[in-house]
C-alpha cells in the first residue's frame, strides 16, 4: 500500500472536533472512554454520529437501543482526557475519583462535564476500521459555563 500524501493527512487533521467522555452502564457494569469523533447529524429527531474503533471493549456494548450518554469536555477537563485517554476494560473501574449522576435510563453522567447528551443507538454501521454509531439524543443539559474543548490533530490519519 502506498504512503498516504503528507498533504492529505494535514488537510484531514484540521478538521475541528469536539472532546468527550461516553458513559454506558450495562449489565451491572459502567465504564467510559474518550471520543472525539461525534458530530450532531439531525435534528429531527435530534441524533449524533459517533466514530468508535473497532476492537474497544465498549463498541459492543453500543447497539441499537442501548442508550449511553456523552458527556462534552471543555478545555479545564485535561483530567478527565488523561484518565480517559488510556482506556479501560469493561470490567475496570473507570470513574474511581469521579462525582457520578445518573440519566433517567440510568446511564453514568460526569458531574463536572461541560455538558451531556442522554442518547439511544438507532444504527450502527462499519466504515473502514471504525464504527459509525448513529444515535438519538433523548435529552441533554449544559453544566458548565466554559468553552467547549475543540482537537486537531497534526495528521489526520492516526489518533
Amino acid at each position: 500500500m502506498a504512503e498516504p500524501d503528507a498533504g492529505l493527512a494535514a488537510a484531514l487533521g484540521r478538521i475541528p472536533s469536539g472532546v468527550s467522555i461516553l458513559t454506558a452502564r450495562r449489565n451491572g457494569q459502567a465504564t467510559g472512554m474518550l471520543t472525539s469523533w461525534v458530530q450532531q447529524c439531525a435534528f429531527e429527531p435530534p441524533s449524533v454520529s459517533v466514530a468508535v474503533k473497532q476492537g474497544r471493549p465498549m463498541n459492543a456494548w453500543l447497539t441499537p437501543g442501548s442508550n449511553f450518554v456523552l458527556n462534552l469536555l471543555a478545555e479545564c477537563h485535561k483530567n478527565l482526557v488523561a484518565h480517559f485517554g488510556r482506556g479501560f476494560p469493561l470490567e475496570a473501574p473507570a470513574f474511581e475519583g469521579l462525582e457520578l449522576g445518573a440519566c433517567p435510563a440510568d446511564q453514568p453522567i460526569l458531574l463536572q462535564s461541560l455538558a451531556h447528551l442522554e442518547c439511544e443507538v438507532s444504527n450502527r454501521i462499519a466504515v473502514g476500521d471504525h464504527d459509525l454509531i448513529l444515535a438519538r439524543v433523548v435529552s441533554g443539559a449544559i453544566v458548565g459555563a466554559n468553552e467547549p474543548m475543540v482537537h486537531l490533530r497534526k495528521s489526520g490519519l492516526r489518533y
